[in-house]
């Protein structure tokens, strides 16, 4: 049985989806794009939210960059890809999302969103532990990235936050402001997938503007799943985060997977019809919770970005049906030997 535990999760979903059959404007533009007036208006309507103190205005439903690199098993060609994000863009979405160790990820979005950067939000993260490797961290990423500026730059969460200290981190921020106050970045930030007492202490600090956390119906990091406690961690952070105004950011809204692609693989006995309402239920289930402005959302393939499309410009109103839907489907997901052989992270 395929495990992330035994393999690492990079490793662990590259081998699970080998089973699985393939099957508004944004605000953040710079001010000489906002007087140019170069905005495009999105193919589709997609509510949009303002992300918390930093003013952007931005479509909830962003685009996950990890959803692109070959070796995390995105099936599409390079240049497909690189079609995939402009149909993503003429669709209504505006936010990216990528990071330093994302591969070809960064390549990707800028050569798809080179004559498109002053209406879009580009986000990526440094994953350096150390302080003096993330102005070059950075510059790669600018360079990929076809950029001189990044809308917002945040302290990955693993690897990064989950590897160092709060003190390690705060240096790391450190070096985030010094971009930010060259303009080199418009907002800083972090991610967490779990480690949620690191989180709450960065949040606490006052120095972030935006925060990126797992947060989906099922309880999981990027190679663990929480315990009650650090669950109601990650609750104290949504809190502590609204009351600052923060920016927030949803991501592991369909578990990584788990009740989205891979989701038949895990459960292969689950009814195959309600496996594909699963998504839907699990951004319905986030959804609901207001003080999320956005949800980061990895999509393999232009049928998948159609269809979150449509439920989020659909009936958004998280129905008893979804509750049974998921809670049924969980039950029979922790009893699988995947599940069991998790890391139980306290």
């Amino acid at each position: 049985m395929i495990t992330e535990r035994s393999l690492g999760r990079r490793e662990f979903v590259k081998q699970a989806a080998q089973a699985v059959a393939t099957a508004a404007v944004c605000d953040s533009m710079t001010p000489a794009a906002a007087q140019a007036g170069s905005a495009a208006e999105p193919a589709d309507t997609i509510p949009v939210r303002t992300l918390g103190r930093t003013g952007l205005k931005l479509p909830i439903l962003g685009y996950g960059g990890a959803a692109l690199p070959k070796a995390w098993r995105n099936p599409l060609p390079y240049e497909d890809r690189v079609e995939l994000i402009r149909c993503a863009f003429d669709r209504g979405l505006r936010y990216f999302d990528t990071a330093g160790n994302y591969m070809e990820s960064q390549a990707i979005l800028g050569e798809a969103l080179k004559d498109r950067r002053r209406d879009v939000c580009l986000v990526t993260k440094v994953e350096t532990t150390q302080p003096e490797l993330v102005r070059k961290a950075v510059e790669k990423s600018l360079k990929e990235l076809q950029t001189d500026y990044l809308d917002i730059l945040l302290i990955h969460g693993s690897p990064g936050l989950e590897q160092m200290s709060v003190e390690q981190a705060m240096k790391i921020h450190a070096e985030l402001v010094r971009l930010r106050d060259e303009k080199i970045t418009r907002f800083v930030g972090f991610s967490a997938h779990g480690y949620f007492d690191k989180a709450l202490a960065l949040i606490n600090s006052g120095g972030f503007e935006v925060c990126m956390l797992s947060y989906g119906y099922m309880p999981r990091g990027s190679s663990s799943v929480w315990s009650a406690r650090m669950t109601q961690l990650r609750d104290d952070c949504l809190t502590k985060a609204h009351e600052l105004g923060m920016g927030i950011v949803a991501m592991k809204v369909i578990g990584g997977g788990w009740l989205g692609r891979w989701s038949g693989y895990l459960v292969p006995s689950f009814d195959k019809q309600r496996l594909s309402q699963l998504p839907g239920a699990a951004i319905r289930h986030v959804l609901h919770d207001q003080r999320v402005h956005l949800l980061a959302i990895g999509m393999h393939l232009k049928s998948q970005i159609d269809a979150n499309i449509t439920t989020f410009t659909g009936e958004a109103n998280y129905t008893p049906q979804d509750r049974v839907l998921l809670a049924e489907f969980s039950a029979q997901l922790y009893q699988t030997e995947t599940l069991k052989k998790l890391r139980i992270e306290q």
